[in-house]
C-alpha cells in the first residue's frame, strides 16, 4: 500500500455525514457479511458519506470460532463489501481478525474502503485486551492518518481508546474526526461496570474538541460467559451526544458533522505550554505523519 500525502490545508464550511452501525460480536462469518452489506445499503439511503462498522465485524471478535475461519473466507468477504461499498458510493469502516505475511500471530485490523471499491487504508490495533486477544494477536506499530473526502480523519481500535496518544497526536496534526471501532465485550458484572462508571470509550472531545464516532457491538459469547457494553454513540467535538444507540440492539445512528467545529483546541494548546515539551509534541506529530501510510503487515 502507497504511502498517502496528508493534508496540510482542508476546507472550511464542509459536512461529513456519518453512520455508526452496532452489531452481534458472535455471529458466523455468512451472517455478519450479510448483514455489513444490508448496512451499507442503508447507510447509503441516510446520505451518509461513512458508515463505521465495530471492532472485527467481519470475523467477529469470538476467538474458538474466528481460528477456524478460513482465511479466505476472510479476504472474500472483504472484497464482496468493498464491492457494495463501491455500488453504493460511500465509505465503509470494517474490522477482522487475520494472519498477514505468513508472520505468527494474528492481527486486529481496521479497513478503511472508498467509494470506489478499494481498501486504501488499513490500521492495526495497537493494545491488545482480553486474554484470548492478548494469546493469538501481535500490536500494530503506527498511528492512523487519513483523508475522507478531504478531511483528515484518524482512528484506533476499542482499547486504543484509553492511549489518549493515540487520538491527541492526530488533532495536534489537523485531524477532526476520530472513528473508534469496538467490541467492549466483558462478563456481565463487568459491562455493568463499564456502564456504571461512564461508558467503555470516554468522549475524547472534552481533551481534543474533535469528533467522536464509536461503533461498538451488542450481544453474548457462543459460550454465554461474555456480552458487550452497546451504547455506540457520535459525539460532537464539546463531548455531547449528537446520537446514541442503546444496550441491547443491533441499529444504525446517523449524525451530520460540521468540521468547522472540529479545531482541536485542547490538543493544540498542549503543543505550547509546558514549553518543555515543544520538542516532543512537534517530533510526535512528524513520526506519526511519516508511518501513517506503512503497509499493515
Amino acid at each position: 500500500m502507497a504511502k498517502r500525502t496528508i493534508l496540510t490545508r482542508q476546507a472550511t464550511g464542509s459536512v461529513l455525514t456519518v453512520s455508526c452501525v452496532q452489531m452481534h460480536w458472535g455471529k458466523d462469518i455468512e451472517e455478519s457479511v450479510a448483514k455489513t452489506l444490508d448496512y451499507i445499503a442503508r447507510a447509503k439511503a441516510e446520505r451518509a458519506d461513512v458508515v463505521l462498522f465495530p471492532e472485527t465485524s467481519i470475523t467477529g471478535y469470538d476467538f474458538p470460532y474466528v481460528i477456524g475461519v478460513d482465511p479466505r473466507e476472510v479476504r472474500q468477504a472483504l472484497r464482496t463489501i468493498a464491492r457494495r461499498a463501491a455500488e453504493c458510493g460511500v465509505y465503509a469502516i470494517v474490522g477482522s481478525l487475520q494472519k498477514r505475511s505468513g508472520r505468527d500471530g494474528y492481527i486486529n485490523l481496521a479497513h478503511v474502503i472508498n467509494p470506489e471499491g478499494k481498501v486504501f487504508y488499513e490500521f492495526a490495533k495497537v493494545h491488545m485486551a482480553g486474554a484470548d486477544e492478548r494469546r493469538y494477536c501481535r500490536p500494530g506499530n503506527k498511528i492512523a492518518l487519513f483523508e475522507i473526502k478531504g478531511c483528515l480523519c484518524t482512528l484506533a481500535i476499542c482499547r486504543d481508546g484509553r492511549h489518549p496518544e493515540l487520538y491527541r497526536i492526530p488533532a495536534m496534526a489537523g485531524a477532526k474526526v476520530f472513528f473508534h471501532p469496538s467490541c467492549s465485550s466483558e462478563s456481565i458484572e463487568g459491562v455493568s461496570w463499564k456502564r456504571l462508571s461512564g461508558r467503555a470509550q470516554q468522549p475524547i472531545g472534552p481533551t481534543t474538541h474533535i469528533y467522536h464516532c464509536v461503533a461498538n457491538t451488542v450481544g453474548q459469547s457462543r459460550d454465554a460467559l461474555h456480552t458487550s457494553s452497546g451504547t455506540s454513540f457520535i459525539k460532537d467535538p464539546t463531548g455531547l451526544s449528537l446520537a446514541e444507540a442503546g444496550f441491547y440492539q443491533e441499529e444504525m445512528i446517523t449524525a451530520r458533522l460540521n468540521l468547522d467545529k472540529a479545531t482541536a483546541r485542547y490538543a493544540r494548546a498542549s503543543m505550547d505550554h509546558p514549553r518543555m515539551l515543544r520538542r516532543f509534541w512537534k517530533d510526535a506529530i512528524a513520526a506519526a505523519i511519516k508511518h501513517a501510510g506503512d503497509p499493515v503487515r
